[in-house]
């Protein structure tokens, strides 16, 4: 072990871990550095060396014991490695050099992170995720509605049902990899695999490529799939169909579906959610002397909005449940209601001689507070 090298601090555990702790968080740093998996080769090695004396109670005792010096470094004033200090002699440092099968359950963990320990495996691959716009009218996007995409899809190549090869030949096995798809680098507990660069990890080769798919053993195809937009998406909404997208290689799960909606706008509606927002008008007259107005709601019923005498503009009503259904929940938003006051044009001369009258009788300054 290098000097200042501390295997509890390489594998992140505390000198009391528990031998299931131990072993967790080797998993956990497996997945991140094994070679195959794009990691760090040299941390790779290093959590190796710590995990296997850590993981033997035996080696594990001796090195909490000798610290630094387990493994055959001799500590001053012993003057050499012999048969009896821990690890000296002969067998000082075999545990470098263990396979990963002789290592009991560590061979079971990078059987299931990695498919397989170092062995020979094909690879899968999840298919890639799709994406599509759809337009819906404003009632659509309230009401869900069910349609209708054309998505570009992966298949099966017709021609050579999937082989790759032009038909009436065959693929062969790759050569260097003698058709595991793998090839092996280094030796020992640090020996790792790597996708065979030749056949790109098939473990085939293809000497006569299909002229209808270009070897590739999949054509792309225009696929209708239905999709059930549900009520209550907005404008920009993101609505995900799993395993909809492209189909996944060697095994793999195919990938996802994710459907943009577009919302065309409504003439005097906008959402918020699942509120909507309505903008009133009214006359001066009904904001003065006030009145019932009748107006329809997304909720698809009419309601009654009481206008009292007095009301200003940007006055808000709010109508709980008359909104928009709440997307993946039940209920509905509410349905806002905002005044807007309209000043009459083009006055007849009796109409100015009304308001003029209007306005002497009403001599209140509105604006004392700013002048």
């Amino acid at each position: 072990m290098a000097a200042g090298k501390e295997y509890y601090d390489i594998l992140g555990v505390k000198k009391d871990a528990s031998a299931d702790e131990v072993k967790k968080a080797f998993r956990r740093l497996a997945r991140k550095h094994h070679p195959d998996a794009g990691g760090d080769e040299e941390k790779f090695k290093e959590m190796n060396e710590a995990y296997e004396v850590i993981s033997d109670p035996e080696k594990r005792k001796q090195y909490d014991e000798f610290g630094q010096y387990f493994g055959g470094n001799v500590p001053p004033g012993y003057g050499g490695a012999g048969a009896g200090w821990p690890g000296g002699g002969a067998g000082a440092s075999s545990y470098q050099n263990v396979n990963l099968g002789d290592l009991g359950d560590m061979g079971d963990i990078f059987g299931s992170v990695f498919g397989g320990g170092g062995g020979s495996r094909k690879r899968a691959h999840r298919g890639t995720d799709l994406t599509y716009e759809v337009s819906l009218s404003w009632d659509e996007a309230l009401e869900g509605v069910s349609t209708k995409v054309e998505v570009q899809r992966a298949a099966k190549c017709g021609t050579c049902h999937g082989s790759g090869a032009k038909p009436g030949t065959s693929p062969t096995t790759c050569p260097t990899c003698k058709g595991s798809g793998n090839v092996s680098q280094g030796q020992g507990l640090f020996g790792f695999s790597r996708p065979c660069q030749r056949c790109s990890g098939t473990g085939k080769i293809i000497e006569q490529p299909c002229s209808a798919c270009r070897g590739k053993g999949r054509v792309v195809r225009i696929k209708p799939i239905t999709v059930n937009v549900p009520a209550g998406v907005s404008d920009g909404g993101k609505i995900r169909f799993s395993g909809k997208g492209q189909p996944g290689e060697g095994g793999g799960p195919a990938g996802d579906l994710y459907v943009i909606t577009k919302v065309k706008p409504h003439p005097f509606l906008t959402r918020d959610g699942a509120d909507v927002l309505m903008e009133l008008p009214l006359t001066v007259a009904e904001a003065a002397l006030g009145t019932e107005i009748r107006i329809p709601a997304p909720s698809g019923e009419t309601v009654m909005i009481k206008i009292k005498a007095g009301t200003q503009d940007d006055k808000v009503f709010r109508l709980k449940g008359k909104g928009a259904p709440k997307l993946n929940a039940k209920g509905r938003g509410d349905l806002k209601v905002r005044t807007r006051i309209v000043v009459p044009t083009g006055l007849s001369a009796k109409d100015k001689e009304l308001l003029e009258q209007f306005a002497q009788s009403h001599q209140e300054d509105v604006r004392a507070h700013i002048v």
